[in-house]
């Protein structure tokens, strides 16, 4: 009886139909397939026409689907290749490709946007430029902005925050019940917004870790005497470049000892072993970072290790200093590819 009470199917073959109803045929197909089709990345309007359009159809015959998918099947067979179609499409995909000023200068002239989830750019900013926003925005808006990031970055901010603004966003992070999504999305596109506003920068590091990284491989006369220089003239920089200085010394505090073992596989042994015996005539933190290496690598090479570093006994400073550079070297590659990770000293304090 239902089927009795249907209207007959429109009497359309893939001829009489426009491009949108089609279209519309095939996302329905692909609908009832149960695939994922990316529509939210259409453009508002067209998505509405697309809903609109679907809306107002009923059912099509078999003959017909058949004939509009084979029709764009064949379609998409003589596509050889395709482009974004818009500016801010062609801007992402060159991403990385060309150079930031000159995406900056194409997404002014274009006036399009840096196109993604701005709360995904946002959350993926270091916490000193989080940091920075919260200050600079609105309490409510700070709220929204702790709420939408990781939680273990928005407390790392919050120990930041002076005592008084730190309440304030705390208390108003319970006051955000009713806010609506577009309106979280208005704030994120706003946030995004200034964060594409700023120039870029020449220098991808900070100050202190571009000298820090210098000062690693100087001797350690010269570097305590530059840093020493340093204090006298900006106190509060030279112990922020003291902290992002990491050498042979600071191992036992930055090195996981798990890792250790990846440290001796990547270092020569005979390396390993001047270093180990510069270390044992050196400071008493060179005498620990040494011990900590040979209580954390396998005790067979660790004895090894001691027995060519007795045999070698004095070691020129400057062969000493060459070894226990190689040491950090290697430590600093690992970083660098991922297959470690260097412990804050700050995180306990």
């Amino acid at each position: 009886m239902t089927a009795l009470a249907l209207p007959g199917p429109v009497d359309l073959v893939p001829a009489g139909l426009s491009r949108k109803t089609k279209a519309a045929i095939v996302v329905q197909l692909l609908l009832n397939e149960e695939a994922d089709i990316p529509l939210s990345d259409l453009p508002e309007e067209q998505q509405a026409e697309l809903t609109l359009l679907m809306g107002n159809m009923r059912y099509v015959d078999r003959e017909t689907l058949n004939m509009v998918i084979e029709e764009f099947s064949n379609e998409l067979e003589q596509v050889g290749l395709s482009f974004p179609g818009d500016m801010a499409g062609a801007l992402t995909a060159l991403d990385g490709k060309i150079s930031p000023r000159t995406a900056m200068r194409l997404r002014k002239e274009a006036g399009v946007r840096q196109t993604g989830d701005p709360w995904q750019r946002i959350n993926a900013l270091e916490i000193e430029r989080i940091e920075q926003l919260v200050m600079s925005e609105a309490t409510e808006v700070a709220a929204v902005m702790m709420s939408k990031i990781d939680v273990g970055k928005a407390a790392q901010v919050l120990a930041k925050l002076p005592g008084d603004k730190a309440r304030r966003i705390s208390y108003a992070v319970s006051m955000t019940t009713g806010v609506t999504p577009d309106a979280v999305d208005r704030i994120g596109l706003a946030l995004a917004a200034q964060l594409d506003a700023e120039p870029p920068k020449a220098f991808q590091a900070k100050p202190e870790e571009r000298l820090g990284s210098i000062l690693n491989y100087s001797n350690s006369a010269v570097r305590e005497e530059l840093l020493g220089d340093l204090e006298k003239e900006d106190e509060e920089f030279a112990n922020a470049v003291r902290k992002a200085i990491f050498t042979f010394a600071n191992v036992p505090e930055r090195l996981n000892a798990i890792d250790v073992p990846k440290i001796t596989r990547d270092v020569k042994p005979e390396s390993l072993a001047t270093a180990i015996a510069a270390a044992s005539g050196g400071s008493e933190e060179e005498q620990r970072a040494a011990d900590f290496l040979l209580e954390n690598m396998s005790k067979r090479m660790a004895d090894n290790i001691r027995e060519e570093a007795d045999a070698k006994g004095s070691v020129k400073p400057k062969v000493g200093e060459k070894a226990m550079n190689e040491v950090v070297g290697a430590i600093r590659d690992l970083v660098s590819v991922g297959e470690i990770e260097l412990l804050n000293p700050d995180e306990d304090e």
